[in-house]
């Protein structure tokens, strides 16, 4: 007995004395437990990043969750001009692609007058779809249990859409499932196909960031311009969905080709491009203006001699023509379309006096371009705002704080176009159609500035003795989490009112099929996804300091045009 006691005391005193040797003989510690599935999780989401064609799987996958549990969890026709859009499809669908001009009596902003309207004939459903939102639009707490439900009824009638001059391309794409399918059902997979069409163009957007050398730096750039109010417009059936999200493509696409170049990806880099600006001209006129805004501060981040290649690729050829002949159809569309309404504009109402009251309204866009839900009627929630915003201007400081001369002016000037374009196209159709701007609107361009702000800081930031890691993990942390705070805001409005349980405990309106709580973990996963995306898919060895092979070839200013020592040596040898 006294030698195994002598024993024990001996492994107790060697113990003690060999502390290093706990977590082999006892187990890892909690922290290298998290220590490990840190590592599990950053080499998995290294290996989707590795491979285009994956990497674009899950960005869709990701997106389509997201842009989904909006698509079910908004009642139908509660998103900004939803009905509209949905007869517009219907109609398209049945080749009305141009109604009957009707004038319809409107008022916007207090000021009354006639809006063109198209008339069609449609399924009766269509009729009550045009009334079934106006209990709850504009009354934020009211919930959308007050609104007639919608039953397919035999027969046809005539209904009346605002969305009748715009392109039918996007109203064609989505309008297909009203043939097959009755009423409600149709009318939540048109959204489904929306979301689907939006989704795959970010996630071509997002293989675009992921090509550069930090691939969470350029990936922050476009999941940043993706905010919550992008993708409630996503999920619901309406053409700005579409827009931005071809806005986010054409900037990624476009920087990334110029200021990023590779002969490899040349050919992939130029046909994003041209699929995103087809999908842009081809929703509105402003298509153009987007378009035109985004390649050239392209352009001018470009380094030199990159054009010179590009415009020698045959690819490039074959997508401008594309892109040309879809820029003629749009442009033929819309001068034979014209928008015929009429205000009753008091003589007061002058385009200056526009001009002035949208430049009042500034913060009122902003909060809509990050989120303002509903029927413009539910504003975002305080977390939503102030994260996103801390995004944002942390990627414009640190941009503007390394920017050489003329990235400098490419920030500037997108700054200055987000404040400006309002401005003059709010005093240009003022006297016509009244105060109808909406900072939804300005979005297609808007998503350029963290995208290049992001670009910038790949380029320009050093990579040595800087916390990457931990400003990626912060941003991409405060990003899902303004991102879900927004989406519950949005849900709680729809199910209880901004009045209600703050827990969403008794719902007066539930989504279909499954209720509300199965999405809001969906969300929730879907979010965390895309943090994790941002945070953990960098290559190895990125953060180590940048060698003087690589910095003799940056973008700007600096490129490597003899004016370096390294390259005075060059070509000297």
């Amino acid at each position: 007995m006294a030698d195994r006691c002598l024993l024990h005391l001996v492994d107790a005193s060697t113990y003690r004395a060999r502390p290093w040797a706990s977590h082999a003989e006892f187990g890892p510690t909690p922290k290298a437990h998290f220590q490990m599935m840190i590592t599990a999780v950053k080499s998995i989401a290294e290996r989707l990043a590795s491979s285009p064609r994956r990497l674009w799987a899950v960005a869709f996958a990701i997106l389509f969750a997201l842009s989904a549990s909006w698509s079910l969890t908004t009642p139908i026709g509660g998103a900004p001009d939803e009905p509209a859009h949905i007869i517009r499809a219907g109609a398209v669908a049945r080749g009305q692609v141009n109604g009957v001009e009707v004038m319809t009596p409107h008022t916007v902003g207090g000021i009354q007058g006639y809006w063109a309207e198209s008339g069609v004939e449609l399924p009766r459903i269509y009729e009550d779809l045009a009334e079934t939102h106006w209990c709850y639009a504009f009354k934020s707490w009211q919930s959308a249990d007050c609104a007639p439900p919608l039953k397919q009824r035999s027969g046809t009638a005539q209904v009346t859409t605002s969305a009748g001059r715009y392109h039918p391309a996007y109203y064609f794409a989505v309008g297909w499932p009203s043939l097959l399918l009755p009423g409600k059902t149709a009318f939540y997979l048109m959204r489904l196909i929306s979301a689907a069409i939006c989704s795959a163009l970010v996630a071509s957007a997002v293989v675009s960031a992921a090509e550069w050398r930090r691939r969470s730096l350029s990936i922050l750039g476009v999941v940043a311009a993706a905010t919550p109010m992008s993708l409630f417009m996503f999920g619901v059936v309406n053409p700005s969905g579409p827009e931005i999200a071809a806005g986010i493509l054409v900037w990624s696409a476009a920087v990334a080709l110029l200021m990023n170049p590779d002969p490899q990806l040349l050919s992939r880099r130029v046909a994003r491009l041209g699929i995103g600006a087809v999908v842009l001209i081809s929703i509105r006129p402003l298509g153009l203006i987007w378009l035109s805004g985004a390649v050239f501060f392209a352009l001018l981040l470009g380094r030199r001699g990159v054009l010179g290649d590009i415009l020698r690729h045959r690819a490039t050829w074959a997508w401008g023509a594309v892109a040309a002949v879809s820029a003629v159809v749009a442009l033929v569309w819309s001068s034979t379309h014209p928008d015929n309404s009429t205000i009753n504009a008091p003589s007061n109402f002058t385009p200056l006096s526009a001009a002035r009251q949208t430049f009042d309204n500034g913060l009122l866009y902003m909060k809509q371009m990050i989120g303002y839900f509903g029927w413009l009627d539910a504003e975002p929630p305080a977390a939503t705002l102030l994260l996103w915003c801390a995004v944002a201007i942390a990627l414009v400081l640190l941009a503007l704080c390394y920017a050489r001369l003329r990235e400098t002016l490419a920030v500037l000037g997108i700054l200055v176009g987000i404040v400006a374009i309002p401005l003059v196209a709010q005093a240009m159709q003022a006297e016509k159609v009244g105060m109808i701007w909406q900072g939804r609107y300005l979005l297609p361009f808007a998503v350029g500035l963290p995208i290049v702000c992001a670009a910038i800081c790949h380029e320009r930031l050093p990579r040595g003795g800087f916390a990457w890691r931990r400003l990626m993990v912060l941003c991409s942390l405060a990003l899902a989490l303004a991102d879900f705070a927004g989406f519950i805001w949005a849900l709680r409005r729809n199910t209880v009112g901004t009045g209600g349980s703050f827990f969403i405990s008794p719902a007066h309106w539930s989504p279909p099929f499954v209720g509300w709580q199965p999405w809001v973990l969906v969300y929730g996963a879907g979010v965390l996804a895309l943090g994790l995306l941002v945070a953990l898919s960098d290559r190895k060895g990125t953060d180590r300091p940048q060698d003087e092979s690589e910095s003799a070839g940056t973008s700007g200013d600096g490129a490597d045009d003899g004016s370096t020592p390294l390259a005075a040596a060059r070509a000297e040898a």
